[in-house]
């Protein structure tokens, strides 16, 4: 596991076979280990063996610390409860009642992911509602050995926080500090329905006020030059907003304006990285789910 402090790693879960998609913070101490997003179903078997690799079980994790809810992020929580019924399990409020009755979430995803969720994300399971931990933001958890800051960061999800770990200056920020694979481009992964440009921006703001040394993104890893790298999320934010904006107005279904801004965003990409880092991003987060959440925030914002 890459080392992102003493006692603060984390693994590269290889999902769908690709490297560097979806990475699972760690964090051990005396009093057990915790698991920053555990990642999908589909990737338990990977989460075990990278634990494995370095003495640890499943079966020592006492805590699951979830920025948000997403399949991508939390999916396997349930499964894990199954099996470890007495792990706690850290979660906003806003996300919580969709652990524990996960059918909304789940049509939710469907409508998106359609026949490919089982696929991407396997078994959803419900998480018992004493295991829950449910805090609002700025709040502390003990947990992995290490007391962990929260604050409530929105903009991609309604329901997500970040933690950070004052001792080693590493904050945890799940998809607000956005994908960025191999250093390269810095992308704000908009699928629907929360997104929300100026929470996102206040969400930035509010990480900035910790003077994280380095940030650790689910998409993937850790972040060194956290400054630039966040001016530079913003900057692609309003890029891409702006494009959508634009799109709304031009001739066409949404699915061919959501196309041709897929097309776009992969030639910029393409710019500066491989087919394989490209691929990595849209594993992340396919490029016309980001079209849809973008379009979905300008029409609500044109309703109101």
């Amino acid at each position: 596991m890459p080392i992102l402090a003493a006692g603060l790693s984390y693994i590269d879960l290889n999902f769908l076979g690709r490297r560097h998609a979806i990475a699972t913070a760690i964090a051990s101490g005396p009093d057990g280990v915790a698991v920053i997003d555990p990642g999908p179903t589909t990737c338990l078997e990977q989460l075990e063996s990278g634990l494995q690799e370095h003495g640890l079980r499943l079966a020592d994790v006492r805590d699951i610390l979830l920025t948000h809810i997403h399949l991508d992020h939390a999916g396997a929580t349930g499964t894990l409860l199954q099996q470890f019924p007495d792990i706690r399990v850290t979660v906003h409020s806003r996300g919580a009642p969709h652990l524990v009755a996960p059918q909304r979430l789940l049509d939710s995803a469907r409508r998106l992911w359609g026949d490919d969720m089982g696929r991407l994300w396997g078994a959803v399971l419900p998480v018992p509602e004493r295991n829950l931990h449910i805090v609002d933001g700025e709040t502390e958890v003990r947990a992995g050995g290490r007391t962990f800051e929260v604050a409530y960061t929105p903009g991609h999800a309604s329901h997500h926080v970040s933690f950070f770990d004052a001792s080693s200056g590493v904050a945890l920020v799940g998809d607000t500090a956005g994908v960025s694979v191999d250093g390269g481009y810095v992308m704000p992964p908009t699928p629907p329905p929360d997104i929300d440009l100026d929470l996102w921006r206040k969400s930035v703001e509010r990480i900035e006020r910790w003077s994280p040394a380095s940030l650790f993104i689910t998409h993937f890893g850790q972040v060194m030059n956290v400054r630039p790298h966040l001016a530079q999320l913003l900057e692609n934010l309003s890029t891409m907003a702006g494009l959508v904006r634009a799109s709304l107005a031009e001739d066409g279904s949404d699915e061919e304006r959501s196309q041709r801004f897929g097309e776009r965003l992969r030639l910029e990409l393409r710019r500066s990285m491989n087919d394989a880092q490209v691929s990595a991003y849209e594993g992340g987060t396919p490029f016309h789910l980001m079209w849809l959440g973008l379009a979905r925030y300008w029409r609500k914002r044109s309703q109101a």
